[in-house]
């Protein structure tokens, strides 16, 4: 293929970021991050200034409970329609609307309490935050799974992890400088009127098109028949059951059914396993070899951050070019790589320019890696139960890299830094093995959809 050829294709790939459902993602993502940041630096520091003791203020870490219960929001935020709202927006944007609504006015009554006189107003209020941020969370990652093509989807994650980390540095960043020359009142004011942005994204956002799949109609007639075998049940309660085997039973069965489930579950668990291992360990090796903590903030903040969003941007680019699968593969095998450059730190200790090339080369893969990753899960969301399974999905992963990197401490007292990084790289090769047995024996198939009814 001709070199001028080959660069046209890479500017296709490249211009995946100027299509209008693409550049909206940046507005929702915001939308989703200013939460998160508000619960964070700006909350403690307020708690901090009320002189609420810091055992309190540790307790202040369970308000952020309901973003690990998204996967039990999710099946309401599929199958529910909300009175009018759902009638007049659609079912995506009405829920979007409900938890921006929610969200404001937690926001706005949050600044309204003092914590000195009432903290369980102020943990009800903050906990009310959460929720309304996880319902929001929800709705969004189903919205922009559902309105955008496999083409779309590794841009589409980069662009709303590039909105996440805009809105959650405004509201964490951004709340701290202004409640130096504001009152908090007018702070979380300011951080409620900055939802609207979010808002008006979806107001102007098209609803995604209503599908089902066949094999989730399918499903959903078993439930009934089986049902209507029970004719004995009150006809209520009949109801309220084939409802919930449709919204919560449904979408695992769905997915249990599916050739090479297991091997889809246990490559989610592996595929960033050499990066959990390495993220765990990185700080005490920095610190171990003399680094401050100021130091290692100081370059994470200006070249980590920088880097991440680019290696995302990057990784949009790569599989809108080289297609889901085998971008995946590439951005896998580079983040695995990319491990031992942590070599290149040992060997030269000390050294500042070392540690930003460092920090920027294990970023940019990493940011590539999750982009890639995120557009997988989106692909294997049935579109009749996208909210429920991405949740379920992206819950698995979170737990997944919890767990196995628990170990990463006892594996650094074992071995010598040097070492501990050679095994994280090979960490990463069972994922990537399994990823090359998956392309050739599972390839991603979307599920046959077709339009809904009317309701």
């Amino acid at each position: 293929m001709p070199l001028s050829e080959r660069f046209g294709l890479w500017w296709q790939a490249i211009a995946v970021y100027r299509e209008p459902r693409v550049v909206l993602l940046i507005f929702l993502g915001f939308a989703s991050g200013l939460p998160f940041g508000v619960l964070a630096d700006p909350l403690i520091a307020w708690l901090s200034e009320a002189g609420i003791s810091k055992t309190e203020i540790g307790l202040f870490a369970l308000v952020s409970l309901p973003y690990s219960l998204k996967f039990l929001i999710a099946p309401f935020i599929d199958r529910l329609p909300l009175p009018l709202l759902s009638a007049r927006f659609g079912r995506r944007r009405s829920w979007a609307l409900l938890a921006q609504a929610v969200l404001i006015a937690s926001l706005v009554f949050l600044g309204t309490t003092d914590p000195r006189l009432s903290l369980v107003a102020v943990a009800a209020l903050a906990t009310a935050t959460a929720f309304a941020s996880a319902c929001q969370d929800v709705v969004l990652d189903a919205y922009r799974v559902e309105s955008l093509s496999e083409r779309q989807q590794a841009a589409g994650a980069a662009t709303v992890v590039f909105g996440w980390r805009i809105g959650q540095m405004a509201a964490g960043a951004g709340g701290l400088l202004l409640a130096e020359v504001l009152p908090w009142t007018v702070v979380y004011a300011i951080m409620a009127t900055l939802v609207l942005v979010g808002v008006i994204a979806i107001l102007l956002a098209p609803e995604p098109e209503v599908r089902i799949s066949t094999g989730s109609q399918a499903l959903e007639a078993e439930g009934s028949a089986f049902l209507a075998r029970w004719s004995h049940l009150p006809p209520r309660l009949a109801a309220t059951l084939a409802w919930l085997y449709g919204a919560c039973v449904c979408p695992f069965l769905e997915f249990l059914r599916r050739r090479g489930w297991l091997a889809v579950l246990l490559f989610i668990m592996l595929y960033k396993f050499g990066d959990a291992i390495l993220g765990v360990m990185k700080v005490p090796f920095f610190l171990g070899i003399g680094f401050s903590k100021a130091e290692i903030a100081e370059v994470v903040k200006l070249f980590g951050f920088v880097a991440t969003i680019a290696g995302g941007f990057i990784g949009g680019i790569v599989v809108a070019r080289m297609g889901l699968m085998r971008g995946l593969l590439v951005c896998g095998v580079l983040m695995a790589v990319s491990n031992l450059v942590f070599l290149l730190q040992a060997w030269a200790g000390h050294d500042i320019g070392v540690l930003a090339l460092t920090i920027s080369v294990e970023n940019i893969t990493t940011g590539m890696g999750t982009t890639a990753f995120v557009a997988y899960m989106s692909s294997l969301c049935n579109v009749a139960y996208t909210a429920t399974q991405y949740a379920l999905l992206t819950s698995l992963m979170a737990m997944s890299r919890t767990v196995l990197s628990s170990g990463a401490g006892w594996l650094a007292d074992q071995v010598s830094w040097p070492t501990f990084f050679i095994l994280t790289t090979v960490a990463a090769l069972p994922g990537l093995a399994l990823l090359l047995w998956m392309m050739h024996r599972y390839p991603v198939a979307p599920a046959e959809v077709q339009p809904a009814a009317a309701e």
